[in-house]
């Protein structure tokens, strides 16, 4: 049951055509680390103060731990299901389908918040540039086809040139924040050393909103029947891109708070904190490059979430939850057409009628993300769940690595309860409500097609 599967398994997907390299771009991507010093941490700023680095450190340790827990499932099998995969394999059907239900909509509602984010950086750098801002619905159309087109060509050249994009993002962003110690000094800020003035009660909900920096960081494990070496690749890739990530944030977010010191506007009301300190640095055109660098990142996350989720509604066909069309793929290109379009079209629908309700892209950014976070907190908190009962089926037990478990799964739970609880206004109180309205309404699927499916074997 866990084991690597044999290549006549491979779902009709082109098999071992991606490298560590290729298979560490897909969570680097999906996370989108180039968008959060923009768009996240301002709003974590909002709320934590100078504790904004120690709140991405506890963010950090929570991540870790659900990678240790993704990390050791993902040295016993390889699917392009990941973590739905994990559990189905493992607990009761009815924790399987909770966890694909979950982590389907993590991935759709996470390529729909940043395609909104990338509407708000075309309107951003088209008013800057132009004085005019393009139609929302022609953004999104385009953005949303471009990464359905591109996940729909080629894995290995969507992989390759998601990479390249963070690459280059990051590599900008760090060239500012090397520039800033040698402009202004090189000195500790006492201040978040000491979390000057920070009301710890809003911590918990800045750590909420500082999980959605990491979300997403997981999903080479959707890679599982393409990645060559899987057992070993994606283990590392789903490490790996949380340690990178935690430490890009954390020095992001000290780096901006110090770097808005003396400034008259607030980080958290800053709309490209990252821009503004490249002018006080004086490198102001490197400010208008991480600009254009965070919009086409996000073209790049919305990529890799549809990359991620049509491969969860491949491994939801192969059992028995969609039509047989979702599990179907392009002998040419190896990739899962009818899902990649119905993941693209999705994350289109969605953000399409928001903007034409009124709603911003920053406001979109803001309300999908949250919603993904509670899908994400739910398959991870499944998959820490299943991990024991999964090694002792191996015959590997270990009670370190169920102490491990159960501390992820309290420590998710406690998440969990400060998101819901960290609800500021009527809009974002509606949010719990709309995923248990999802979660029951795909159990009802669930067992309407379980029942045809069952009336048709008689």
């Amino acid at each position: 049951m866990y084991a690597q599967k044999p290549a006549g398994e491979n779902f009709g997907l082109h098999a071992g055509v991606l490298g560590p390299i290729e298979t560490l771009a897909q969570s680097i991507s999906a996370i989108a680390p180039s968008t959060s010093p923009s768009l996240t941490i301002p709003l974590v700023f909002a709320l934590a103060g100078n504790a904004t680095w120690f709140v991405y450190l506890l963010a950090t340790c929570a991540i870790l731990l659900v990678g240790f827990c993704v990390s050791r499932f993902a040295r016993l099998s390889a699917s392009p299901g990941s973590l739905y995969t994990y559990t189905a394999n493992t607990l009761p059907p009815a924790f399987g389908v909770a966890a694909a239900l979950g982590l389907l909509l993590a991935y759709l509602a996470t390529g729909a918040s940043v395609a909104g984010g990338a509407l708000y950086y075309i309107n951003l750098v088209s008013l800057q540039f132009l004085h005019w801002t393009p139609p929302g619905p022609a953004v999104l159309a385009l953005v949303c086809a471009a990464a359905g087109w591109v996940a729909y060509r080629d894995v290995k050249l969507s992989a390759e040139l998601m990479l390249w994009i963070e690459v280059i993002s990051v590599s900008l962003i760090m060239m500012v924040l090397a520039v800033m110690p040698v402009r202004f000094g090189f000195h500790l800020d006492m201040e978040q050393m000491r979390l000057k003035g920070v009301a710890f009660s809003s911590l918990g909900p800045a750590l909420v909103l500082s999980m959605f920096s990491f979300v997403g960081f997981e999903s080479a494990t959707t890679l599982g029947a393409e990645a060559r070496d899987p057992l070993r690749t994606i283990p590392r890739a789903v490490v790996q891109s949380a340690v990178l990530a935690g430490a890009f944030f954390m020095l992001c977010s000290y780096s901006e708070v110090l770097g808005f010191r003396g400034e008259t506007g607030k980080l958290s009301d800053s709309t490209s904190p990252l821009h503004l300190l490249a002018a006080k640095a004086g490198i102001a055109p490197l400010g208008i490059a991480i600009d254009f660098g965070a919009l086409i990142s996000m073209v790049a996350c919305v990529l890799a979430c549809t990359t991620a989720a049509a491969r969860v509604l491949m491994r939801m066909t192969r059992g028995g939850l969609l039509p047989a069309t979702f599990e179907r793929t392009s002998p040419k290109h190896g990739t899962p057409g009818a899902a990649i379009a119905l993941s693209a079209g999705l994350m289109f629908v969605a953000t399409t009628t928001m903007q034409l309700r009124g709603f911003t892209g920053s406001e979109m950014y803001d309300l999908i993300g949250s919603l993904s976070v509670f899908g994400f907190l739910t398959a991870y908190a499944l998959v820490a769940l299943a991990l024991p009962f999964a090694r002792r089926v191996a015959g590997q037990h270990s009670r370190a690595v169920a102490a491990v478990s159960g501390l992820t799964v309290v420590v998710l739970v406690l998440i969990t309860f400060f998101d819901l609880r960290s609800t500021a206004d009527a809009v974002h109180a509606r949010i719990p409500y709309i995923y248990v309205g999802y979660i029951v309404a795909g159990f009802a699927w669930y067992a309407a097609r379980r029942k045809r499916m069952g009336l048709a074997a008689n």
